[in-house]
């Protein structure tokens, strides 16, 4: 079955250029927003035990909040999700400097990453379709990549995410999705329950950047093998937790089952993040201030949570990490669904 589109306009960019939104809808009644624009989700509406519907995650109204500095809000994010230290990467005997945007370190491909350039996009039956083409050099990086992404709002109220790409020259590539998710639509997200399929995490200095080891989650905060709210252990005396302000940390994931699943018992919604990625960023939404708002609500500390799937932060500094060099030949394809259900 062909799934309904919708192609409304979502404003114009300094240059001109104009930027669509992309409604998709299922049989349900489930309501995904996709704009060109960073392939950003700028609403999910899932429903309640009761039927009724509610947008699940963060961000704005009008395109203008997306173009000014904001914490990523529902973008796709590359050349390279999460961090690289101080920049800095060599290969093949070459070394590399990119854009220091966060701190001493790179994060998230840099200010103009891929959540920040306009995409082409197609409707091919129930598939929405974006493609970039990333220039050779573009925020530091080698090789010209062409990137596509694709978003499917299914009738079994899952929206799965498929992401493509090759290079003319070997380069580092990690892409994921940055939605924040706060499945009650209102408060915040302490009280969610949260599973990670994951035995292991990968612990962080005090800039975020992962020391080399991967910890065992037994006996720490960092233990959600079983459900566990967000806001239990959040508080606890852990240096870990302190860097972070909370949790943002990579998870080493078993690869069966699910990869996390998170539940909201007052709605009863549930969401289930199914991934071939080996590691999940677990972000609890630490650095939110209450400095934005959009979609009538104001974004204070913890108003939701990031669940990005994707490979670890500086693997190429850390050759004992999963490799995310993409080379000449190649193909990088990864795909993620986020299925939604309730108890």
């Amino acid at each position: 079955m062909t799934l309904p589109f919708r192609q409304t306009p979502f404003g114009r960019l300094a240059d001109g250029s104009p930027v669509s939104l992309f409604t998709l809808t299922n049989a349900d009644g489930m309501v995904a927003r996709v704009t060109d624009f960073g392939g950003i989700i700028t609403e999910l509406h899932a429903r309640d035990r009761n039927g009724m519907l509610a947008d699940v995650v963060l961000g704005f109204d009008h395109l203008a909040p997306y173009q000014r500095k904001h914490p990523y809000f529902g973008a796709l994010i590359g050349r390279y999700a999460n961090r690289i230290a101080d920049g800095r990467f060599s290969l093949d005997g070459v070394g590399y400097q990119l854009e220091v945007n966060n701190g001493p370190n790179h994060l998230h491909g840099g200010r103009a990453g891929l959540h920040n350039v306009k995409w082409n996009a197609d409707i091919d039956g129930a598939v929405l379709t974006l493609r970039r083409r990333c220039a050779a050099g573009e925020q530091g990086y080698p090789g010209t990549l062409d990137v596509t992404a694709s978003y499917q709002l299914t009738n079994d109220n899952e929206l799965i995410m498929r992401l493509n790409a090759t290079t003319d020259q070997a380069t580092p590539i990690n892409l994921t999705q940055h939605s924040y998710f706060n499945l009650a639509g209102t408060g915040d997200i302490l009280g969610h329950e949260l599973t990670l399929n994951a035995d292991a995490f990968t612990p962080v200095n005090e800039v975020l950047i992962p020391t080399g080891q991967v910890r065992p989650v037994t006996g720490t905060a960092f233990d959600f093998r079983t459900p566990r709210t967000v806001g239990e252990r959040i508080g606890d005396a852990d240096p870990q937790l302190r860097y972070a302000g909370g949790y943002d940390h990579n998870f080493v994931l078993n690869g069966s089952g699910p990869a996390a699943r998170l539940h909201d018992r007052a709605s009863g919604r549930v969401l289930e993040l199914w991934t071939a990625e080996p590691g999940v960023q677990f972000y609890s939404g630490n650095f939110l201030d209450g400095s934005l708002s959009g979609k009538g609500r104001q974004y204070t500390i913890h108003s939701g949570l990031c669940l990005e799937p994707q490979h670890f932060p500086d693997s190429p500094n850390q050759p004992a990490f999963p490799n995310t060099i993409l080379r000449p030949g190649e193909q990088y394809a990864t795909e993620s669904r986020y299925r939604f259900f309730t108890d």
